[in-house]
């Protein structure tokens, strides 16, 4: 615990929330757009009506494109002038009720800001998943093309020569620090947006010594509305239902994969990311656990120095609880003990923190007028609130800005320091009273650091079966899309007394980005003893649930080792010249394979070991498959049993499990309780996959029969405690569900035993994990948590009567199956993100929905 404040701690934060107004009720936390309480839900299921709704195209445009980054421009000046396309007027908005900008009239005011002067400069950046344009403002003094040239030629030193860099004179002289405010990645926390378009507005014309001075020597850019779908509908997520603040280390989304691009492009030093609602304004650096892979010195140094500024002149703006229902802004590394940690790489300030940003904050904003305040307060009262959010993050925006034109100088040179380190392999500096003078209450329960080790090594695949080739081939390109060095073998490569095939990817963590190759790559740390309560995940290791083999190599030298840099994976597409093709199912290209060929009518049947053969007259076909998803088809002489066909899937699951099963080229249809209410056919549907938003008994008696009547004939996937709930009321596999911490997440190791699990990784990902015990006649385990902890990496703590820990889960099966059920008590799709794990549950479907025609398969 925190034992030295320079004010006396408050409560956990879950229960700081202040009065909205003077004499209304107390917030619920429920209340706070922000959630500031432990996340133990993905969200809720696809058809819940707070969801934005997507077009039909939007999971295949977020689906497109994936790693491939913004087309590179040619270095030119400032100012970058365009005129920008109206979007159509849109009352449904729902920033109008709010007295906010809606969507459609943010393209005209941006062309009006343009042609305030020679500030401002507007792109567009991509696009969202409900094809929203996505707009990315730069405001800064003009610069010649010349001009241009050298910042960017400067920008690059600091990355890729810091050492150089720090004694660069021209760096300390004529640097423009970068400054990067993101607005409304939550759709309905929309102030931000408001609050930037007043401060852009205002730096454009305002003639002051200081405004000249800031535009002088930095550059600010504005992502004016990082979600404009969900602004429009009101929602937290954006058209795919996905929370775009914990997708930055998947980054399934366009929209974070545009932020990410803005971090690499822009290589920001400080960063704002504007968010609502807690009472009094919260305002990073956070409670531990603080991320062990970055330089939390640093990081700790400049956040508070800047946390301070925000605070002074929000509480300048003398709001009051009596007067307003303001409370005071609040910091939780000085105000809290826990609770809001800054532990995991998903939220935008922690995503940046690998990217050199050494000053990133978490705002947010006070009063609450999202979910149920918006359709229940008066309008007046709505925009009486919203004006004092933009106040408030109005005051934020300026006060960092402030601290920037003061403090220029010490925080280029600490973004240089941070890729310094990364780059020299020099060891990290634990903060203390010492290390990080000025910030008070820094104690052991602060101190997070980690061993780097010397590489990692991506072995290519199994030169016969490729077995991991595709995997290997989507993490190494997803470690170059968050701009990751990453080198590969000319010939076999002998590092640390191991020989690595050629071919094999190298990734050396002496680089400049050493933090952000390890937290992805990294097993994580099991933190259930450091703190009581999360904010959202603790684990997340690419390493261990991407499907990849990933080697950790401590020590060795790779001095004149057999190495070129790569930007892209190689290519593994590959199909034999003759024969019966093999396509192991192994990969979630590989069920994408699959399930094209399946569209097209190629009669494809599965073998005994679950790959599935293809007949030598379909090779045109899956060469064409094998081009569009990367994977790679061999010779065989094994026989197909049973025939597959093309499955259509009824789902009643979450947004994240919606979109992986998209993702592997399922077609899906989402269902629940109201839409089997409302009436649904059955008579197109082949296996119902259930995690969330189906609840049997509040079923009408028609719809309860027809879903027991399509569940008699077919197969049921679930998963997790709704699954497990809908396999018991409709009687279908004698087995007990037991329950595990619902706030328990991570990284854990598993035992693979069954025909679904048979070659998989040895990991799994939980979220509220669930066991199976008292398995009946006829149940087979397929897989189950390994004995002694399980726990690799997250939060696992047992309830406070000892139970529904890591050590009551051990041993028991954690996937079962019989007849047409298959159970899963793991997250293999979490919010798209364990790919590794994917074809555990398209097995599952395939094997469900097929075992009518081979009950063996079942």
């Amino acid at each position: 615990m925190r034992t030295t404040r320079t004010v006396p701690a408050r409560p956990v934060l879950i229960v700081t929330l202040g009065l909205a107004t003077a004499g209304l009720p107390l917030l619920a936390p429920h209340a706070a757009g922000a959630d500031p309480r432990p996340v133990v839900r993905e969200g809720a299921a696809v058809d819940d009506r707070a969801a934005a709704r997507a077009p039909a195209s939007a999971a295949g445009r977020a689906l497109a494109d994936e790693t491939s980054p913004a087309p590179a421009t040619a270095t030119r000046g400032y100012p970058r002038r365009q005129v920008l396309s109206p979007d159509p007027e849109n009352p449904g908005d729902k920033s109008l009720k709010l007295g906010l900008t809606p969507y459609h009239a943010i393209a005209p005011k941006l062309n009006a800001l343009q042609r305030l002067g020679d500030r401002v400069s507007v792109e567009v950046t991509g696009r969202s998943a409900g094809g929203h344009r996505l707009y990315l403002v730069t405001v800064t003094a003009p610069e010649t093309t010349r001009q241009a040239r050298a910042q960017e030629r400067m920008r690059a030193l600091i990355e890729n020569a810091p050492a150089t860099a720090a004694k660069s004179r021209e760096i300390k002289r004529a640097y423009k620090a970068p400054v990067f405010v993101n607005s409304n990645i939550h759709g309905n926390e929309w102030e931000g947006t408001d609050a930037s378009l007043k401060v852009i507005e205002r730096l454009a014309t305002a003639k002051d010594a200081a405004t000249r001075d800031l535009l002088a020597h930095s550059r600010l850019y504005f992502n004016v509305t990082a979600n404009p779908d969900g602004r429009i509908a009101g929602t937290r997520a954006n058209a795919n239902g996905f929370d775009l603040n914990r997708d930055f280390v998947t980054a399934s989304q366009p929209e974070s994969r545009a932020m990410r691009r803005i971090e690499l492009d822009k290589q920001p030093a400080v960063l704002l990311d504007l968010h609502g609602y807690v009472n009094g304004t919260l305002i990073e650096p956070t409670t531990p656990p603080h991320g062990e892979n970055y330089e939390y010195d640093l990081f700790l140094k400049n956040s508070y120095a800047n946390a301070l500024g925000m605070e002074s002149a929000v509480n300048a703006l003398g709001y009051t609880p009596a007067k307003d229902g303001v409370e005071p802004a609040q910091i939780p590394f000085r105000d809290q003990e826990e609770g809001w940690d800054d532990w995991p790489p998903i939220f935008t300030p922690q995503y940046a923190a690998f990217h050199g940003t050494v000053a990133a904050h978490t705002v947010e904003i006070p009063l609450a007028v999202n979910n149920e305040e918006y359709d229940t307060l008066p309008v007046p009262e709505l925009r009486r609130r919203s004006a004092v959010n933009t106040a408030v993050a109005g005051a934020a925006v300026r006060a960092t800005l402030d601290h920037v034109r003061e403090h220029r100088a010490t925080l280029v040179a600490d973004q240089i320091e941070t890729f310094r380190r990364g780059a020299a392999g020099a060891p990290q500096v634990p903060v203390s009273p010492r290390t990080v003078p000025g910030v008070p209450g820094i104690g052991p329960e602060d101190v997070y650091t980690t061993d780097f080790p010397r590489a990692y090594v991506i072995p290519p695949g199994d030169s016969r079966t490729q077995r991991s080739a595709p995997a290997a081939a989507r993490l190494v390109d997803h470690l170059l899309a968050n701009d990751v060095r990453v080198t590969r073998a000319t010939r076999p490569l002998r590092l640390a007394g191991r020989t690595y095939p050629e071919g094999s990817y190298v990734v050396d963590l002496r680089q400049p980005k050493r933090g952000m190759a390890n937290v992805l790559l990294a097993d994580g740390r099991d933190i259930s003893d450091k703190v009581s309560v999360m904010y959202d995940i603790s684990g997340w290791s690419l390493g261990r649930l991407w499907g990849a083999t990933v080697e950790r190599v401590t020590s060795g030298s790779l001095r004149g080792a057999p190495l070129r840099p790569v930007t892209e994976a190689a290519r593994v597409a590959h199909v034999p010249a003759h024969g019966t093709l093999r396509l192991r199912l192994t990969d979630p290209r590989e069920i994408a394979a699959l399930n094209s060929l399946l569209e097209q009518g190629v009669p494809v049947r599965q073998a005994r070991d679950g790959s599935a053969i293809v007949p030598a007259s379909a090779r045109r076909a899956a060469l064409s498959a094998a081009r569009a998803h990367d994977v790679s088809f061999t010779a065989t002489r094994l026989k197909g049993e049973t025939p597959l066909h093309r499955l259509r899937v009824a789902a009643a699951v979450t947004p994240g499990e919606l979109f992986a099963l998209r993702e592997m080229g399922f077609d899906v249809t989402p269902v629940s309780t109201a839409v089997l209410n409302a009436g649904f056919d059955w008579s197109g549907t082949d296996v119902l996959f259930v995690s969330a938003g189906l609840d049997h008994a509040a079923l009408t008696a028609p719809a309860r029969k027809a879903l027991d009547a399509f569940l008699d004939g077919h197969g049921l996937v679930g998963r997790g405690a709704t699954g497990a709930a809908l396999n018991a009321a409709a009687d279908l596999l004698a087995v007990k569900p037991v329950e595990g911490n619902p706030d328990a997440n991570g990284v854990v190791r598993a035992v693979n035993s069954g025909r679904l699990t048979q070659g998989d990784p040895a990991h799994t990902f939980v979220y509220a994990p669930l066991w199976f015990t008292d398995l009946g006649p006829g149940v087979r385990e397929e897989q189950s948590y390994a004995i002694g902890n399980p726990l690799v990496s997250g939060h696992w703590r047992p309830l406070g009567d000892g139970s529904g820990g890591p050590a009551a889960a051990a041993g028991q099966a954690s996937v079962v199956s019989g007849g047409r059920t298959v159970l899963f008590g793991t997250e293999p799709l979490f919010r798209d993100h364990p790919k590794g794990e994917f074809p555990q549950v398209a097995r599952a479907l395939f094997t469900v929905a097929h075992s009518g025609s081979d009950e063996e398969n079942g």
